[in-house]
């Protein structure tokens, strides 16, 4: 069996495409995926489930996709919320690559699809919906969301979706000891074996958050 994910950052072997079709902002859309990337044959159930609970975004302002795949969320966020700036943050080239053509199949512009480091470091979000990769291992997904969450704007807020038995319950219960009382954390939903968490920047000022270089 190959070694290689969907989050390695240069997927070995050409890129083999297909043509899927996806409810994204209340439509049916042809997409285009990729072979090496999360989820290629279809929309997964844990993003559709996201899709399906999550409030409208925030109108205007920046919104994050972290771990943004071929591009599900990213699209959803930009229709919705068009005079927006949606970040699609990944590490695999081709699925950034897939997020932009999608984004130009679609007639959208305001989808900025970039490596994590390419994000300006004084960039704050109005919101930030995620289905994390968790098999990228703990270590990896405690340091992404450490560095992503603390970069809420006040009230902003983040929304996660994790399958329960991947350790949806104690990602939680990790997010609230980790970021503290600047943020209240809670389970918004349970679909499918899947939990929709919500983590709310309530109490805190722009001053306060830590510096990222």
């Amino acid at each position: 069996m190959s070694s290689e994910h969907y989050f390695d950052a240069t997927p070995a072997g050409d890129a083999v495409y297909r043509t899927i079709t996806a409810r994204i902002a209340g439509v049916e859309r042809t997409l285009t995926t990729a072979n090496k990337v999360f989820s290629p044959a279809h929309l997964d159930e844990g993003t559709r489930i996201l899709l399906e609970e999550v409030p409208e975004p925030p109108t205007h302002g920046n919104l994050l996709d972290l771990g943004a795949g071929w591009g599900p969320i990213s699209l959803e966020l930009a229709l919705l919320s068009p005079e927006a700036t949606v970040w699609a943050v990944d590490v695999n080239d081709r699925a950034l690559d897939l997020v932009r053509k999608n984004a130009a199949d679609l007639g959208i512009t305001n989808i900025r699809a970039v490596h994590p480091d390419e994000v300006p470091a004084d960039i704050r979000f109005e919101a930030i919906w995620s289905n994390p990769p968790i098999r990228v291992g703990k270590d990896v997904l405690h340091g992404m969301l450490e560095h992503w969450l603390p970069r809420l704007v006040e009230q902003g807020e983040a929304w996660l979706v994790v399958q329960k038995n991947l350790g949806g319950d104690s990602l939680q219960r990790w997010i609230a000891e980790t970021l503290g009382s600047e943020f209240t954390v809670s389970r918004h939903t349970t679909a499918k074996g899947f939990r929709v968490i919500l983590v709310d920047h309530s109490a805190a000022d722009d001053e306060d958050l830590p510096d990222f270089v």
